[in-house]
């Protein structure tokens, strides 16, 4: 085999198989893809719409929404279609692009939510100077830096993964095309790349994790000095919940890329990777949003005035913040 020559594309195995028991998890697979994006959608229209929720938290919370809807758009569909149609292949710059997108929002995601867990730090730990401390200006610089920090990695790693030789080994055990499987074809010596890829993920996973963590940990400790038993009970709720979505994408993505490769395992990789591409895209919605009060106030508000058809709560409908003059509907 000569170790001169790349392969020209790439033949992508997917997920499942033929079979009734894969049919039924490639259905279960896509009803999740879309209630991901249905909960997305709805969170950012309702974000959009409502004044009441233009708040820090809320504008990063639609970053998220927007991420994470990017994320499945960038995945499912090569899934869909290569399990559909039988059509798996991928052009060399069709995996580039892929790798570039998914890192990229991948790892904005990594900063982002530790972005967002400085918002109830400081609501908590510092209530008075909230409006200083997490102003317009700095939410502005911690999702512009996400994207920034994400679109470096990816276009870094992308770039260097396809400078490898291949071998005409152009079949890659996965569903979509993650940098870490294709260094498995990779003919030449990929120690150097592995080292700087421990280092990214150091700065990309472990770093804005144990951000995550010391700030949950400050507000645990303010919130087991409150006097109040139902307000430590929500909080413990809301926290728990938290750490919980974040240490399901944290974890899986750490135990995908901080390892070898040689200790690598393609099933468990693609299991692995179903969880933080498919599954943390629609919890994301459910546990930071649609369980507050103040979305599903919105939502229940939103609903009532599109089920009814007159005109005046039609216009209500399409002002959920309250800026149109009431007295001009009437």
């Amino acid at each position: 085999m000569d170790e001169g020559n790349a392969t020209a594309g790439f033949i992508l195995l997917g997920l499942f198989n033929h079979t009734r028991a894969h049919l039924v998890f490639f259905v279960l697979v896509l009803t999740v893809a879309l209630n991901s994006m249905l909960g997305n959608t709805l969170l950012l229209l309702l974000i959009h719409q409502d004044c009441r929720l233009h708040t820090p938290m809320y504008f990063l919370l639609s970053q998220l929404s927007l991420m994470d809807m990017m994320l499945i758009f960038t995945i499912v569909p090569q899934m869909a279609a290569g399990y559909l149609m039988d059509k798996k292949s991928i052009s060399t710059a069709g995996c580039g692009f892929q790798i570039f997108f998914f890192l990229t929002l991948d790892g904005g995601e990594c900063f982002l939510l530790a972005a967002m867990s400085y918002d109830p730090y400081v609501a908590i730990c510092h209530q008075l100077r909230y409006p200083v401390l997490m102003s317009g200006r700095l939410c502005l610089r911690l999702i512009l830096g996400s994207w920034l920090l994400g679109a470096a990695d990816g276009a870094m790693q992308a770039a260097a993964t396809l400078s490898f030789s291949f071998c005409n080994r152009d079949e890659i055990d996965h569903f979509f095309c993650e940098a870490p499987v294709l260094l498995r074809l990779a003919c030449g010596d990929t120690s150097i790349f592995e080292f700087v890829m421990h280092i990214c993920c150091v700065l990309m996973l472990l770093v804005p994790f144990s951000l995550i963590l010391m700030s949950y940990g400050l507000i645990l400790t303010a919130v087991l000095r409150m006097r109040s038993t139902e307000g430590r009970r929500k909080a413990f709720a809301s926290c728990s919940s938290h750490l919980a979505v974040e240490g399901l994408f944290y974890g899986a993505a750490i135990f995908v890329y901080m390892r070898p490769t040689s200790s690598t395992s393609a099933n468990h990789d693609k299991v692995v990777s179903a969880f933080y591409t498919l599954v943390t895209p629609m919890l994301n919605p459910l546990i930071y949003s649609l369980r507050n009060n103040e979305v599903n106030d919105s939502l229940r508000k939103y609903v009532a005035c599109c089920i009814t058809l007159t005109r005046k709560d039609a216009l209500v409908c399409l002002d959920l913040c309250g800026c149109a003059k009431r007295k001009g509907m009437q």
